[in-house]
């Protein structure tokens, strides 16, 4: 018999159709066919002979599929730190402001080691890698053509050095050189973009922003401080300056084309020159100039900032859309980006232009991004009370975007999950917000959460409105699963979990807590500290119970004591005091409890008539008169009024010796004036 041969003779016919199914869920877009009874499937129309099975020559995947296979088989470790933090162990934080320092020193490393391989290149010419990597190469940062030429001019505009490149434009005019349009418009580009200030520095000196420069900014700034919080280019003091090197420049070129009044347009938007942007718009239509999508975009969002009334702000922005159908520009995500933001900011016709926007976005074919859909809420969730539901627009949004993984295509999409989460928690929707959660959890929307802060922020309302609205046992479980791998809370969200503690009834737990809150970097917080007593001290409770709020009063004591980290930064108060004498009292650990009424006197503190109280029951039920006389000389000495009415007591159900009643003389007064004194100290 002869021997089969190719891959027909290997398998039986059904093993070939396995094999099939299978190669067609890898190739779902290729055909593959087998000549048999069941019929004949190719690829091409070129015949194939019986029992041929058409193989593709070649299937390209991407670089990082099988990571993202792995990865997609790993689930978060609830108790790890992040991943930032995993190759040194003994630097993973422990509380928020260890994360914050540790994050921020990990970016500050990368940067110092760029910087010094940058800047001594000679150091590092030895190329290890194999094969070569240009990326862990030195880079030069620092100019290398000495001489006056347009060439210079040129690597100084690509190392981004603002003001040497500025120099060096005027030294080439000095020297009667004539620039190329192109190198000047890069000049421009690079001029814009940084505000005429060099990437590295922190901002404009003070002494560099002279009072008349300001002047033609100033109104708009103050507008801008009224009704909406400051940009970024106003939080660094970097405004747009009258007369700068971007105007100067650009009033020296022979030949003003698009692209260099496009330039300006969008460094005057950038940092605050809105009056001056639509004047220069004004200027190149003039010139019978058309501006691209990015130019109108700027346009768009500064259209708010020009006009007072919601009517007027409208109106300009609609004439600018009606100007880029007119010039045949067409419309990208960011354009209606920048109307739906701009619609934030015009009251009841933002409310009744914005899902006409969104649907515009749809006809022509644009996919919303998550940037879309916050502006969306943040439109409708003001107007809430005058037109449309604020928890039917978020079930319609949460509705589109659910089973879908967004990318980042929008600075602004890091609002949409911090927004979001606080409707939920305005309105009280747990609900709504586990919905948002398990969308936040679909493919890699995670990633736009944004940074540390706006993770936070995010998890932060989460936390608070399940504290709020859910059972103890729920809180507990979300509250194990976030902290510390994805949320350090803040003392709020601390103070929010004993809260929901007291509300079920759940004290028991708080020795617990008071260990993360003390990990967490916590333990300084004197509002804090004050209710984790409270809470203990409040009711009586089981003996095991009290036993463990003991210790757990004792740890407070210490951190009052001796601080954290060996500085002391809480003062001792009457109810803390108090509460910790009265914890330890319910424990029967009267010595400790003996040596707190001993630092009510240390720090000038009177301890309250009820103190005293539960003091003489518990010396009652030991049968220790010393005690009971101790602790009437002790209110003695604060000239407490209820000492009458305690040495009457002590006096009475006491069996005192003759030592004792000597020492007793004089400090006890008649029982109704005493008893009147304690009743109205209580009170």
């Amino acid at each position: 018999m002869a021997a089969p041969c190719g891959f027909a003779g290997l398998f039986s016919h059904g093993s070939r159709r396995i094999i099939l199914s299978k190669l067609e869920k890898l190739w779902p877009q290729r055909n593959f066919g087998v000549n048999s009874s069941m019929g004949q499937h190719t690829e091409t129309a070129k015949p194939v002979s019986v029992d041929e099975i058409v193989v593709p020559k070649k299937k390209t995947w991407d670089k990082v599929a099988v990571l993202q296979a792995l990865a997609s088989t790993v689930k978060r470790d609830a108790t790890a730190a992040q991943y930032m933090f995993q190759d040194d162990p003994y630097l993973t934080p422990k509380m928020s402001a260890e994360f914050k320092l540790y994050s921020l020193s990990l970016e500050s490393g990368r940067n110092a080691a760029k910087y010094i391989v940058n800047t001594y290149p000679k150091f590092f010419q030895k190329d290890y890698a194999a094969p070569h990597i240009p990326c862990l190469m030195s880079e030069t940062l620092e100019p290398q053509i000495e001489e006056v030429s347009e060439a210079a001019l040129m690597e100084r505009i690509q190392l981004r050095k603002v003001g040497m490149a500025v120099d060096l434009y005027d030294q080439l005019l000095q020297g009667g050189t004539v620039v190329s349009t192109d190198v000047t418009n890069d000049l421009l580009d690079l001029i814009c973009f940084y505000g005429d200030r060099d990437p590295a520095q922190d901002g404009p000196r003070k002494e560099e922003v002279e009072e008349e420069d300001l002047e033609e900014v100033r109104d708009d700034v103050q507008k801008q401080k009224k009704g909406r919080p400051r940009t970024a280019s106003e939080l660094i003091g970097v405004v747009w300056r009258k007369n700068n090197n971007a105007e100067r420049i650009f009033n020296l070129m022979p030949e003003r084309n698009q692209r260099a009044y496009c330039a300006l347009i969008r460094g005057m938007v950038k940092y605050g020159g809105y009056e001056k942007a639509f004047s220069t718009y004004t200027d190149m239509l003039n010139n019978s100039l058309t501006a691209d999508v990015h130019t109108f975009n700027a346009l768009i969002s500064a259209a708010p900032e020009v006009r007072e009334k919601y009517s007027d702000k409208w109106d300009l922005i609609v004439g600018i859309l009606k100007q880029m159908e007119e010039q045949k520009v067409q419309p990208n995500l960011l354009t209606f980006n920048a109307v739906l933001k701009s619609l934030r900011r015009c009251g009841t016709h933002g409310r009744a232009q914005a899902l006409h926007v969104l649907s515009e976005m749809k006809a022509l074919g644009i996919e919303p991004s998550l940037a879309s859909y916050a502006h969306v809420l943040g439109i409708f969730y003001k107007g809430a009370s005058s037109t449309r539901n604020p928890t039917r627009i978020l079930h319609e949004v949460l509705d589109e975007v659910l089973g879908k993984s967004f990318v980042a295509r929008d600075l602004d999409d890091v609002l949409f999950f911090p927004d979001a989460m606080r409707i939920c928690l305005d309105l009280k929707d747990v609900e709504m917000a586990y919905r948002l959660h398990r969308f936040l959890e679909e493919g890699d929307n995670w990633q736009l959460l944004g940074d540390s802060y706006q993770r936070s922020i995010y998890y932060g309302r989460f936390f608070n409105l399940l504290c709020m609205m859910e059972h103890i046992d729920v809180v507990l479980k979300w509250y194990r699963d976030l902290i510390p791998s994805l949320y350090y809370p803040n003392h709020q969200g601390m103070m929010d979990l004993l809260q929901a503690l007291d509300t079920d009834n759940r004290l028991d737990l708080i020795p617990e807590i008071w260990k993360d809150i003390k990990q967490l970097g916590h333990a300084n917080r004197p509002d804090l500290v004050e209710e984790v007593l409270a809470l203990m001290a409040r009711d009586e409770q089981s003996p095991e119970i009290q036993e463990s709020f003991a210790d757990c009063a004792l740890a407070v004591k210490a951190v009052y004591e001796q601080g954290i980290q060996g500085r002391v930064s809480l003062e001792w108060t009457t109810s803390s005091l108090g509460n910790i004498t009265t914890i330890l009292l319910r424990a029967r650990r009267t010595q400790e409890a003996w040596a707190m009424l001993q630092l009510f006197k240390a720090n000038n503190r009177v301890p309250p008539a009820r103190l005293l109280e539960e003091f003489l029951t518990c010396a009652q039920s030991s049968g220790s008169s010393q005690l009971a006389v101790e602790l009437v000389l002790l209110g003695n000495s604060f000239s407490l009024p209820a000492t009458a009415h305690i040495a009457h007591r002590v006096a009475k159900e006491f069996n005192l010796s003759d030592k004792q009643k000597k020492a007793l003389a004089g400090l006890e007064g008649s029982s109704d004036s005493s008893g009147s004194d304690s009743d109205s100290d209580r009170e």
